[in-house]
């Protein structure tokens, strides 16, 4: 442990929790814990709502689920009582009948206080003030002599406004000598930047240095990319964490004449396209591991489009959980065949190539044949929207197929074919982040 009043020691875990697996987060809280001890570290911050996984939505809502984070989180108090690290834990907290989203500081075997979240997003992808009552802004919380301010994601990141509760401002009055903020901010281009100047508005009015952890990982159709960082009280930066990884860091924070100052390790941002890829890999990773699917089924066409998805997705699961099939008709062109089998040969996932005309032939009325022998061009060229149309419903009828018979193959003991059939539309979805607004 770190000498008390002139050192303090605080481990960022940066990590990748599911929604809804309280025992599963509750073990990656109590790992994070035991590398901190191993570092000395004197406290050990993890994301918001971190026992549910974030977001956890009408999950939350459930008197059984939040009486077993509840339990998790009471456990991991007991833990404390071994002289280690204390510990900051994001979980639904229900106090005179109320459901907050709160931050609890577990040390020396219990619950050593509670904050609630006081700001309330409303927007975007977010719908708290749905499910959360809306907390008071307190003072901070002790850990080891020090007075660690513990304002909760969105309580940094409003503007003034009628709703808004200042709640740094209240914890700078009220002596916090350090600012740690749990976070579940989702991906969007250029949100580094966004972030880093909230954080530095907050610190410019406040005198504090700042700590800003992220979750990361995918859930459902958000994926959150980490990057947690620490600014020092002069702005500048202490720390960044990677992308896109789960990370655990030990910062070591030293108190002088101008307060505590931090010298950590610096990961490269990730922006761009390259963000935008990083995050389709990742979410699209999640979504196949969280929802226990064995791995995915890809339209391969030989187009960009379809190239693209393969990689992400050779990325994130790799090749042995890839399965490429061609269900080419009359109109693909055998350059668009070469150049799926290149792809696949390249990638190395399992490729087939299954025609679809007979499944087709057997769908058109009778007498289509006579008509197209005697049709003009014209009328060729009115009816190929309706063979576009019929070609695409027998490929996905195709696809279906053969992914449930996927399933059977590698679930005969679960029965996992009853569950439903991931959808990948991972050309959209990374346009998507990249249209994507700020949000917090």
């Amino acid at each position: 442990m770190t000498e008390p009043g002139s050192q303090f020691t605080i481990t960022l875990a940066q990590l990748n929790p599911t929604v809804g697996d309280v025992a599963g987060n509750a073990a990656k809280a109590r790992a994070a814990r035991a590398q901190a001890r191993a570092d000395g570290a004197d406290l050990v911050v993890l994301p918001e709502l971190f026992i549910t996984g974030y977001p956890p939505e009408d999950l939350v809502l459930k008197p059984a689920f939040q009486s077993a984070c509840r339990a998790a989180v009471e456990e991991l108090a007991r833990d404390t009582a071994d002289g280690g690290p204390a510990m900051l834990i994001g979980s639904p907290w229900v106090e005179d009948g109320k459901l907050y989203n709160a931050c609890a500081l577990l040390d020396e075997g219990r619950i050593a206080a509670i904050r609630f979240k006081a700001n309330l997003p409303n927007y975007g992808v977010f719908d708290e003030k749905r499910l959360f009552a809306r907390g008071p802004a307190a003072g901070p919380v002790t850990v080891r002599g020090i007075r660690v301010g513990v304002p909760i994601c969105e309580d940094i990141w409003l503007e003034e406004s009628e709703d808004y509760e200042n709640v740094v401002e209240c914890l700078a009055e009220t002596g916090a000598e350090i600012l740690v903020v749990p976070n579940g901010s989702p991906y969007a281009r250029d949100k580094n930047d966004l972030r880093l100047s909230i954080a530095v508005a907050r610190v410019t009015e406040s005198g504090l240095p700042l700590i800003y952890l992220n979750q990361v990982g995918g859930q459902d159709e958000l994926v959150f990319d980490g990057a947690s960082f620490a600014l020092n009280a002069d702005l500048s930066l202490a720390a960044q964490l990677p992308a896109f990884a789960e990370n655990i860091t030990t910062l070591r924070w030293t108190k002088g004449e101008a307060g505590w100052r931090c010298t950590g390790p610096m990961a490269p941002v990730v922006e761009g396209d390259k963000g935008d890829y990083a995050a389709c890999v990742l979410g699209l990773r999640d979504y196949v591991r969280k929802n226990g699917f064995p791995g995915v089924l890809l339209g391969v066409s030989g187009g960009i489009d379809s190239a693209l998805c393969a990689a992400i997705a050779v990325d994130a699961l790799g090749a042995d959980h890839v399965r490429g099939v061609m269900l080419p008709f009359r109109f693909t062109a055998q350059e668009s065949l070469d150049d799926a089998a290149k792809l696949a040969g390249a990638l190395g996932i399992r490729y087939e190539v299954l025609p679809i005309a007979q499944a087709y032939l057997r769908r058109e009325p009778a007498g289509t044949h006579a008509r197209h022998a005697v049709d003009g061009d014209f009328q060729q060229d009115r009816r190929d929207g309706g063979h576009h149309r019929q070609q695409i419903g027998n490929v996905g009828g195709i696809r279906h197929a053969l992914w449930r018979h996927e399933w059977r193959l590698q679930s005969d003991q679960g029965h996992l074919q009853d569950r439903g059939v991931p959808a990948l539309g991972l050309a959209q979805f990374m346009e998507a982040g990249r249209r994507a607004g700020p949000l917090g």
